[in-house]
């Protein structure tokens, strides 16, 4: 039996669907072989093959009905793409979802390689798609894409009702094309539009940087393919760099690969304690780390609202079986595993196989998980984007000019009252900061002198990273 794995943001992937298979193969045979049975009249060979399903009656009738008696011709595959995504649609599950072979292809390619778009993932729910996080670095983040946030509509289309594949192939395109997007920003009721930038998103997952007093600050942003080896390879970086305690970064990482967080956490966790427990069909499963080498450098974990899955995993193995400080935020709260299968034609079926429980097993699904200590990013990092295609000025009046505003006051200019009006103290603030950046002093804040503002303020959130900076201190404070 091949392992489970879970695919980036959530799900895990089986490369093949040997048991769908034989049952469709089966149910094929059986058709044909009653086929012959009715022409010829031998009843008895009806037996051969798989027994009847007579709770597909109904499913049968209705099938035949729409193929003879509609009004127009209709596409057989589509039938059978419809009757299964009406079974998943049934289950009220955001996580379970049917794939066509192009939107298989998409998923499949995740974990595997880059990919040509915005660089965020999207859940369904309720009839809605919502950010779960973007990648660092990517267009979806410098536009300011955030957890939670409601995609509405992409170029002019409503996604309300498709489900999160389907939303996906909309929002994807070539490095360079734009893609405008219709959001609803996390706890407002207010939309905008954000116009993005596709570029390639490399599938690269971990960063490592050498801090200060010899602290590392180690990112990973998903769980692919390689990103266990990846780790494994920044922490060796960083020994020779003289690391004496380090800080794992799992905000906004949507998650991944079951294997991988398994195997990552295995790098903390003292052999024989349990990294997780999986729970189905009634039965409960424990992962336990094995022997080997293991980081033994003091350690804090920074988690956040787009720390989900596979992120959640390790955060919780860590911090429960290892006794590593979590800081931070609450976390997404994504406790079911998927098992995604391909068929013969390459489509793809996504199911919620499992629960997925911490080392001590708490189930976390809905509720996150809650850090040791509880540090809140500055207020300007939740401020929205501004679209660079809008022309603020003298005169102005909307939530951009207001937010315009609350960029420019946190940078140390003086915009005047923050009150989403333009007015000469906006213009002189604006003047000011194009100056300080080697813009054209108009006055008037668009194109490039918007994107430099947004660019500005993601710096001094760098600087002062109030998560990081809290984490570090609480390792320095283990540091012999």
């Amino acid at each position: 039996m091949e392992e489970e794995k879970p695919e980036q943001g959530h799900y895990i992937k089986i490369k093949r669907f040997p048991f769908i298979i034989m049952i469709f193969a089966l149910v094929f045979i059986t058709a044909a072989v009653t086929t012959l049975t009715l022409a010829f009249g031998d009843e008895k060979a009806v037996e051969v093959g798989a027994p009847a399903r007579s709770e597909f009656n109904k499913l049968y009738e209705a099938y035949d009905k729409i193929q003879t008696k509609y009004y127009e011709e209709v596409d057989q595959e589509s039938l059978v793409n419809g009757a299964i995504n009406g079974m998943i649609e049934s289950l009220g599950d955001p996580y379970s979802d049917y794939m066509n072979e192009e939107e298989a292809s998409e998923f499949h390619e995740d974990v595997s390689s880059s990919f040509q778009g915005i660089g965020a993932e999207i859940q369904e729910k309720d009839g809605f798609i919502m950010v779960v996080s973007p990648i660092k670095g990517s267009p979806a983040e410098k536009a300011g894409l955030q957890p939670n946030d409601m995609i509405l509509s992409v170029d002019g289309k409503s996604i309300q009702g498709m489900s999160a594949s389907e939303a996906v192939l909309l929002i994807r395109g070539e490095k360079g094309t734009k893609v405008k997007l219709e959001v609803q920003k996390s706890g407002t009721e207010k939309t905008q539009e954000v116009t993005i930038v596709r570029d390639e998103i490399p599938i690269e997952t971990v960063y490592a940087e050498m801090g200060g007093n010899g602290i590392a600050h180690v990112q990973v942003t998903s769980f692919s393919e390689h990103t266990a080896e990846e780790l494994r390879t920044a922490l060796a970086a960083m020994e020779k760099e003289g690391m004496k305690g380090l800080v794992l970064d799992l905000r906004q990482n949507p998650g991944g690969l079951l294997d991988q967080a398994i195997e990552m956490a295995n790098m903390f966790v003292p052999e024989g304690k349990n990294i997780m427990q999986i729970q189905s069909g009634g039965e409960t499963k424990a992962y336990q780390a094995e022997g080997g080498e293991k980081i033994t450098v003091p350690t804090a974990v920074l988690i956040d609202k787009g720390s989900a899955s596979a992120s959640e995993i390790l955060a919780a193995a860590l911090s429960e079986s290892a006794g590593i400080p979590l800081i931070g935020e609450k976390s997404f709260g994504k406790g079911t595993v998927q098992s995604a299968e391909d068929f013969s034609d390459q489509s793809n079926l996504k199911l919620t196989t499992a629960k997925w429980l911490t080392p001590n097993g708490t189930w976390i699904h809905e509720k996150g998980i809650k850090p040791d200590t509880a540090v809140a990013l500055p207020d300007y990092a939740s401020l929205t984007y501004i679209n660079p295609e809008s022309e603020l000025k003298l005169e102005s009046l909307s939530d951009e000019v207001k937010t315009a505003e609350q960029m420019l006051e946190a940078l140390g200019y003086a915009p005047g009252k923050v009150d989403g009006y333009f007015d000469e103290e906006t213009e002189s603030a604006v003047e000011e900061f194009q100056e300080a950046s080697e813009l054209e002093a108009n006055g008037v804040l668009t194109g490039a002198s918007t994107t430099k503002l947004m660019e500005n303020l993601r710096l001094k959130l760098e600087e002062n990273d109030t998560q990081l900076k809290k984490a570090a201190q609480a390792v320095q404070a283990k540091i012999k």
